[in-house]
């Protein structure tokens, strides 16, 4: 019993990001198969008939909505809701919701959950609860995308993890995307920045393949939401193409303002070579949206050309060596006979 009360002592609202909070792909209906988060349907239409959530009003406006909480489980289920903002993260730019931790500074603002979820909301098993809420544009909303969500949280810890020397409580969360767009001059931008490339040849060279990897940041520079895609180049000596990856949907949706790191491998890259690589990013919805950065490296496959100094060297110390074995050694003169001379 005292462990148990020592235990839970220790949570400290550790919340596993559901399957709706981080995702790569195009938006989709949150759900994690035991509970879900919707915009709610039209009666009549189904559960999925909006994946997210999307708006638009000028400053000053009210928006209303509803979401919608599926309990797909077989008990009784308390969730704590709330509204938020989106990001990007970091590594891989999928598409987040911040937890209830983090106090929104955007659209989470924005919002006003009706008044039953000020607390915590119980959905009864195979049910649902339709919780309004509505969206008011501030006076001095900037103009462009302005991305969150709202989310439910499992009020009931799921599992035990440890941080550290602490055990921390796990409790599981979804959220529904919500994009709103403040009327105005919008603004499409786009940056690449920071291509590098790192190598690892084989100690043989050219009996197998060296590999890199092309590595760069992609930044929103722009005040509406871009879908990028990018495509990835490379030239030899006296411009011989040896990369070339054609433009591709990232199949991520970049938010205002946010920079992520992306990399593409390089399965064959040159093993000797100078090397010029280029990573050009666009969007399908923005045609003249276009940005280009690139870096250049020497590629020398270091682990043979390490040997073959190593030998190299071993040759001409033997060879010095073996010069010096053969010169004769001085021979000592004998002493003139002074007594004999008159």
């Amino acid at each position: 019993m005292r462990t148990r009360t020592s235990l839970y002592g220790l949570l400290l609202g550790f919340f596993l990001l559901g399957s709706g909070l981080l995702q790569s792909a195009p938006a989709t209906a949150a759900d994690n198969g035991t509970w879900g988060v919707f915009p709610t349907p039209p009666a009549g239409a189904a559960m999925t008939d909006r994946a997210y959530f999307f708006h638009q009003g000028a400053a000053g406006t009210t928006v209303g909505d509803s979401a919608t909480i599926l309990n797909s489980s077989d008990r009784e289920m308390t969730f704590q809701v709330f509204a938020t903002d989106a990001t990007n993260t970091r590594a891989g730019g999928a598409f987040a919701l911040f937890p209830v931790e983090t106090k929104p500074k955007d659209v989470g603002t924005w919002i006003a959950l009706a008044p039953e979820a000020a607390t915590t909301v119980t959905v009864p098993p195979k049910g649902r609860k339709d919780i309004p809420f509505t969206v008011k544009v501030p006076e001095d909303a900037t103009p462009g995308d302005h991305v969150g969500g709202i989310v439910a949280v499992n009020t009931a810890v799921e599992g035990v993890q440890k941080d550290g020397k602490v055990q921390v409580g796990v409790r599981r969360q979804v959220g529904a995307r919500l994009y709103f767009r403040v009327p105005g001059p919008l603004t499409p931008g786009l940056s690449v920045e920071n291509v590098r490339v790192s190598r690892s040849a084989p100690v043989v060279p050219w009996v197998k393949d060296a590999r890199a990897t092309v590595s760069y940041t992609l930044v929103n520079l722009g005040n509406v939401v871009v879908e990028p895609k990018v495509a990835v180049s490379a030239e030899g000596l006296f411009g011989r193409e040896v990369l070339a990856k054609p433009a591709r949907e990232l199949k991520l949706v970049l938010l205002p303002g946010q920079r992520i790191e992306l990399t593409e491998p390089w399965p064959d890259a040159p093993q000797l070579d100078r090397v010029s690589v280029k990573v050009a990013a666009g969007a399908a919805a923005y045609p003249d949206l276009a940005a280009e950065s690139g870096t250049t490296f020497t590629a020398v496959p270091w682990p043979a050309a390490g040997t073959v100094l190593l030998l190299a060297g071993a040759g001409i110390a033997f060879l010095v060596l073996r010069r010096r074995r053969r010169v004769p050694g001085e021979r000592s003169e004998p002493a003139a006979d002074l007594a004999g001379v008159r």
